[in-house]
């Protein structure tokens, strides 16, 4: 029971409750009037409270490393519950994609796949309604982009009920075993539980989950509990949930170099396993079990061309445009991540925390490389700012919410200069991460 042991303030340096009551007062009031700011000035208005709220959550981190724990609790989770009830009373203000989840699930309780025909195809004409089907994205021509285990939870979701309330609540009990494990890992850790504001009071996931109602709660908590199993010793029962997970949104799947040793045969087969299992209800529909995602999404959102992937853009902005490039870039951005892979991989010595590190940065430099164009995308990362805390994961979680872009007629900063923003100040935050590092090596050896 001693690796359980809390660390906490000592007695000396304990602060009291009163500055953390007040930037959580604050930060109540931001985002009690951010939903109204939002339907009077749209993305810009939020974009312009949510960023302060973030910046109020990363000194509310900081004052309750130093706060009497229970208390400090009391107030972080009383605070955390009550935005995420208030945020329930809302429509989705930033995204429709909880209507596509709340079709997929209908359309499969129907005994029809997903990926057989898009939502407004005459097929399913006697599924529509007045409330889901006029809410679909993309309803006209694209089959569901989510992968299996996606799939699995739309249809048990809506079978407790087809609505949006419904579904953000199941996703919020996703967002309680993620909170959980982030408790469970501080204690293991030895760092002060309090540290679970900064993932708590953070706007991106109390937007993009409580509100929003955005998937990436349950790719988050499968890693999560994953990294969980698999770091307190069965390593092959953590790859399984963490597969799961890839299997709900696939880019979280560096994370299995975390927990796999070179050379041990068994994990990847069990993973290549468990693929194969969770597509096999679907492959009635031969190769277009992928869904939307290879016949227009990866076109959609500029990665065939290469205009939205934020490294190549700067380079094409400096050296011009070049015949193959994209192929060139997807090359080596596919090296990089095997080779961070294989270096994770090949660690002798392994703790939880440089674990638990290791798979924040695998994840940011794989958002790195992809730069996606979505807040949501970034969730993944959300629980290292509490378990890791350091800057470059602060940049990019603070960052992500400039991506904030849901009214397309409104007028906004160009996409390269959001990007160059976002990514140019998690570089700098890796930058001088790296500096104190060496600072502090030369100052120990000193």
């Amino acid at each position: 029971m001693g690796q359980f042991v809390q660390q906490g303030p000592s007695a000396g340096n304990e602060l009291p409750l009163y500055p953390l009551a007040g930037i959580g007062a604050i930060f109540t009031c931001l985002t009690l009037v951010t939903p109204f700011a939002f339907q009077a000035g749209g993305d810009n208005a939020f974009i312009a409270l949510a960023i302060p709220a973030s910046l109020l959550t990363l000194a509310a981190t900081h004052v309750a490393e130093r706060t009497a724990t229970n208390r400090a609790l009391w107030l972080i989770f009383g605070i955390g519950i009550l935005l995420r009830a208030y945020l329930l009373l809302f429509d989705p203000l930033l995204s429709s994609d909880i209507y596509r989840y709340l079709w997929d699930g209908r359309v499969q309780a129907a005994g029809i796949s997903p990926y057989r025909y898009f939502p407004a195809h005459d097929a399913l004409a006697h599924l529509r309604d007045a409330t889901i089907f006029p809410r679909i994205n993309r309803a006209d021509y694209a089959v569901t982009i989510y992968p299996p285990v996606a799939e699995f939870f739309f249809l048990i979701v809506t079978r407790i009920g087809e609505s949006v309330t419904v579904m953000r609540l199941a996703l919020l009990g996703c967002e309680a075993v993620t909170v959980t494990l982030i408790m469970m890992f501080l204690r293991r850790m030895e760092r002060p539980t309090t540290r679970v504001v900064a993932y708590f009071w953070h706007p991106l996931p109390l937007w993009e989950i409580a509100n929003n109602g955005h998937l990436d709660a349950l790719v988050v908590a499968l890693m999560l509990l994953g990294l969980w199993v698999a770091l307190t010793g069965r390593a092959m029962r953590g790859a399984i949930l963490i597969t799961l997970g890839v299997l709900v949104k696939p880019y979280v799947a560096p994370a299995l170099a975390t927990i796999w040793r070179p050379w041990d045969w068994k994990m990847p087969l069990v993973v290549i396993a468990v693929i194969a299992l969770c597509y096999l209800p679907y492959l009635s529909v031969g190769w277009e079990v992928f869904g939307f995602l290879t016949k227009g999404y990866l076109t959609e959102e500029g990665i065939i061309s290469g205009d939205d992937l934020w490294v190549l853009s700067v380079w094409r902005l400096v050296f011009g445009t070049h015949r193959g490039d994209v192929v060139v870039y997807a090359a080596a951005a596919a090296l990089i991540v095997l080779f961070m892979m294989l270096s994770t991989a090949r660690r002798p010595i392994r703790t939880i925390a440089s674990s638990l590190a290791d798979t924040d940065m695998l994840l940011l430099v794989v958002l790195l490389l992809l730069s996606p164009n979505r807040p949501w995308y970034f969730l993944p990362i959300m629980p290292f700012v509490a378990l890791c805390g350091n800057a470059p994961t602060w940049a990019v979680s603070i960052g992500a919410l400039l991506l904030t872009n849901e009214l397309y007629w409104e007028s906004h900063i160009p996409k390269l200069i959001i990007k160059s923003i976002l990514f140019g100040g998690f570089l700098l935050a890796c930058t001088w991460s790296a500096r104190k590092s060496y600072l502090k090596q030369v100052a120990g050896r000193g």
